[in-house]
């Protein structure tokens, strides 16, 4: 794939996945469009992408909002004039028990998960079709096998999963490239800013973020997906072994997903 003919955006941009999505579409050499809430972050990392020579556009957005989708497309191609690759990638997560949730919580992971992937796919739609592009969903494992005190966050992703392949189906005969990404536990600070029940930060997060896969790893593994035009990516082999098992043995991996979370730090089960 020549990347330098590529126009690429990029949600939830400021950090984690997001920021080495944006570095490895820039390193490869595609325009860059960062949109996230987090303008200052954006604008450090689109300093350092300039000075490699990479186009980049910066857009404040918050994906929960369908206006700023909206201008996010807009924005685009005002400035390049085109799509070929849009990254759903902005996402919040939460840890707490449902019976200790407010439903503002579950309502909140719904409208940036869900509803932001929607809003933005639904506007950059038409340009994806004409360059025979891609779209790019961030889901997780917690998409194929639901998470105890992350309901909103597994309801996000399988709704997310279910779209994604609709839109797959609907466009099968009119070259739109349609990936669902699934990184498993990867180093980010989204468990960090996951919510707890009553809508405030968990503040630190439960696992060994040392451990985990790195962004980067997750951005160069897509960049391969996309290359090759596949439909689904899983990554880690905790991930894919859950994935597997699950459609064998779903009760037994209901008690191993519920031992595994109850090791947590602080867990909701002890």
């Amino acid at each position: 794939m020549n990347w330098k003919d590529k126009v690429v955006i990029v949600t939830g941009a400021s950090s984690g996945i997001g920021k080495a999505y944006a570095e490895a579409f820039a390193a490869a050499g595609a325009a860059v469009v960062m949109a996230a809430r987090n303008a200052e972050a954006m604008e450090e990392i689109r300093r350092n992408l300039e000075q490699k020579g990479t186009r980049t556009l910066v857009v404040k957005a918050d994906v929960s909002l369908e206006e700023d989708c909206r201008i996010l497309i807009e924005k685009t191609l005002e400035v390049f004039g085109r799509i070929d690759i849009l990254v759903n990638n902005a996402g919040i997560s939460m840890r707490s028990l449902l019976e200790e949730t407010d439903l503002s919580v579950i309502r909140r992971l719904m409208d940036v998960n869900f509803w932001g992937m929607v809003y933005c796919t639904k506007y950059a739609l038409p340009h994806l079709l004409a360059s025979r592009g891609s779209v790019v969903s961030i889901s997780s494992i917690a998409g194929y096998k639901g998470l105890p005190a992350r309901s909103g966050y597994s309801a996000s992703k399988f709704a997310m999963q279910g779209f994604m392949e609709s839109l797959r189906i609907e466009n099968l005969k009119r070259g739109l490239h349609v990936l669902i990404v699934c990184p498993g536990f990867t180093a980010s600070n989204i468990r960090n800013v996951a919510l707890k029940g009553d809508g405030s930060a968990q503040g630190e997060t439960p696992r060994d973020e040392a451990r985990m896969m790195q962004p980067e790893e997750v951005a160069a593994c897509t960049l391969r997906a996309i290359v090759r035009r596949k439909n689904t990516l899983i990554l880690t082999g905790q991930g894919k072994m859950t994935v597997l098992l699950n459609k064998f043995f779903p009760k037994f991996m209901d008690k191993m997903v519920y031992n595994t979370m109850a090791k947590e730090p602080d867990s909701p089960f002890k």
